[in-house]
């Protein structure tokens, strides 16, 4: 899952840390108990003690709610303990605590766009299941609108809009094909075909057209390649001569192709070395 990455008051070329650095001068003894519980939780996060890490950041949050950080590491401790389509009650609620502060240092920073993606990454998470939340997944599509509001140039959240497009339509496609027990292989009929253009031809077009977009943005975006690919068979579905549908079928095929290529270019490139540590 996407989480954001915790801004701490380091200045923005340095080093990523460990944990948040602060300036622990000139803080009363609530605001240095909650540096504290935030060192403590930080430490815990890393550990995988999510418990312990949540009670922390809890705590950190009560000492100082002016700590922004505080809120952002405990909605990342909710989100990190959350399992994609896990019905039990617990792990709900550990979904709608990780949105809850989300949404709470969202209403403080809303120009955050690591959150605004947080959020949109939980929420399809959560629209996962039997069945697909379908109102979920657009909430999930909203917060990836909004990021595209305020920075239409980053590639990531157009690439997201199109999996969530693809997910609505290839679940919409599949339950015709069940009802009316139609074979995945096969066009769909005439009045299946009607029916689905009206349920989900401008959702299929709205996904065309965001991957596109981050296509144009990162030249090599395999994943949105790959997405777009799965969008022109859908879209495929519902047009209605076998010259259009050859066309869609083929400009689908080619994408296949050019992923591969590109996937096997990034494996012949030698790796990259890693930075050592900071010191």
């Amino acid at each position: 899952m996407f989480l954001p990455t915790v801004q701490s008051s380091a200045p923005q070329n340095s080093a990523p840390a460990d944990k948040p650095i602060t300036v622990r001068s000139s803080k009363t003894s609530a605001q240095l108990a909650a540096l504290d519980a935030l060192d403590a939780g930080t430490e815990e996060l890393k550990n995988g003690q999510y418990e312990k890490a949540i009670d922390d950041f809890k705590d950190a949050k009560l000492f100082d709610p002016s700590l922004l950080n505080a809120r952002l590491y405990l909605a990342t401790a909710y989100a990190s303990g959350y399992v994609t389509a896990s019905p039990s009650d617990d792990n709900r609620r550990s979904g709608e605590l990780a949105v809850a502060e989300f949404q709470d240092v969202l209403r403080i920073d809303p120009r955050n766009l690591a959150v605004m993606d947080a959020l949109g990454s939980l929420k399809f998470q959560m629209a996962a299941g039997s069945p697909l939340s379908t109102e979920l997944l657009r909430e999930s599509k909203s917060y990836f609108q909004n990021h595209i509001k305020l920075n239409p140039t980053d590639p990531p959240p157009h690439y997201r809009i199109g999996v969530i497009d693809w997910t609505l339509a290839f679940t919409s496609n599949s339950e015709l094909r069940k009802t009316f027990r139609e074979s995945e292989a096969d066009p769909l009929p005439p009045s299946l075909r009607e029916r689905y253009l009206a349920d989900c031809g401008k959702t299929i077009q709205e996904g065309i057209d965001s991957l596109k977009e981050a296509i144009s943005l990162l030249p090599d975006y395999d994943e949105a390649m790959a997405y777009l690919s799965l969008l022109y068979r859908r879209k495929a579905d519902f047009v209605d001569n076998q010259s259009d549908r050859d066309t869609l079928i083929g400009m689908a095929d080619d994408l296949v192709e050019r992923v591969k290529e590109i996937k096997s270019k990034r494996a012949e490139q030698p790796a990259q070395p890693q930075a050592g540590p900071v010191e």
